[in-house]
């Protein structure tokens, strides 16, 4: 593994992962705000205090180094516009494993931009970083990162039913994973 890894921009073809900035106060808050984006989200919808707290630490994010270092890039379109986040978590440096996230808004949804951050993001992880498993953890009643999960071709690994108390009520966890020759095999 290359560690101590700094994060830089990457541009796809549609969108770009960059730091987030102060300027991405007003839709971070809309996005995080809002109640049916954080239904499946560990935290409730965020005060704009909240959100600013938030962006402060997520945008000096930008090392990797160490068990549970991450970044929160933001997912940008081709005008620079905040479309959501990506997520990617340092869990063992021994086992070269890390976990991945997203977040978009809803207006945003359903039009490839979370699966081509998601691919920039694994060929980040595969390459430059060296890491040999990503995986994400989701609720198994989020359709939608389900879906984006198999479409970037990681595995259903496991279910644990009833795993957290989540909201008030148990919920369970869904565990999807890809090894680096698996996702480098998708050429």
């Amino acid at each position: 593994m290359s560690l101590p890894w700094e994060f830089h921009p990457v541009q796809g073809d549609r969108v770009r992962l960059d730091l987030l900035r102060d300027d991405d106060l007003d839709a971070l808050h809309a996005i995080q705000s809002d109640p049916e984006v954080c239904r499946y989200l560990l935290y409730e919808p965020r005060t704009r205090g909240e959100v600013a707290r938030r962006l402060a630490e997520d945008s000096a994010a930008t090392r990797l180094e160490k068990v549970d270092d991450y970044l929160q890039p933001a997912i940008r379109d081709g005008a620079g516009m905040l479309l959501g986040t990506m997520y990617l978590r340092l869990t063992s440096v021994e086992d070269l494993t890390a976990e991945i996230g997203w977040l978009l808004a809803p207006q945003h949804q359903g039009r490839g931009y979370a699966r081509e951050a998601a691919a920039l993001v694994l060929d980040l992880a595969f390459g430059e970083l060296g890491l040999h498993r990503v995986y994400a953890e989701l609720d198994p009643r989020n359709d939608a990162s389900v879906a984006l999960c198999e479409r970037l071709g990681m595995r259903h690994e496991a279910h644990f039913v009833e795993h957290m108390m989540f909201k008030g009520e148990w919920a369970d966890t869904g565990v999807y994973g890809i090894l680096a020759r698996e996702w480098q095999r998708r050429g």
